[in-house]
């Protein structure tokens, strides 16, 4: 989906996944390239308006990487969602953010989760997605520059690898309402 807010000063709804290969010798990012920017980034994009923030961010690595949910884990802190009656609680993120998108005066307001897989991905990226991934470990994921990856990105990558993967819990994905 293309931007919703299109004048300056707007923003957009994003949602975001960052998966942890836990199958290589050590943790490691799995990031794609993408290919207006030519960066590094984690899967994501825009909320479908006919979707809430986890349909989307299923979809998104669904289209981007090729993975299925039940080929993935969940990090999650250990406190308990709230069961809400008329609403829909969804997992906690490990970052929400608000970020400047590309040259423009737009904006993303981001909703990011992390996610660790311990095997490739079932199925190839969607058509039209960018076909090149790679797995950073800890210190070749510090040693990209800004120019090879936005530094919100980076930053949120050290932050899942260096603390959330240690202190958060790998669970199995909820359902998709």
């Amino acid at each position: 989906m293309s931007h919703i807010h299109t004048d300056p000063g707007q923003h957009d709804l994003t949602a975001c996944a960052y998966i942890v290969r836990m199958d290589l010798p050590e943790p490691a990012l799995l990031l794609h390239r993408h290919r207006k920017l030519n960066k590094w980034l984690q899967f994501g994009g825009h909320v479908e308006l006919d979707e809430n923030l986890w349909q989307a961010v299923l979809r998104e690595i669904r289209e981007e990487s090729g993975y299925e949910p039940a080929q993935l884990k969940l990090l999650q802190p250990d406190i308990p969602l709230i069961p809400l009656s008329r609403a829909v609680s969804h997992p906690w993120p490990v970052n929400i953010n608000t970020h400047r998108f590309g040259a423009l005066d737009h904006y993303h307001n981001d909703i990011a989760y992390a996610f660790t897989a311990s095997q490739d991905p079932r199925h190839k990226e969607g058509d039209g997605e960018s076909a090149m991934f790679r797995s950073f470990e800890r210190d070749a994921l510090a040693a990209l520059t800004d120019g090879e990856i936005p530094a919100n990105v980076r930053e949120t990558g050290l932050m899942i690898l260096d603390y959330y993967l240690k202190s958060w819990r790998q669970v199995d994905l909820p359902e998709t309402d």
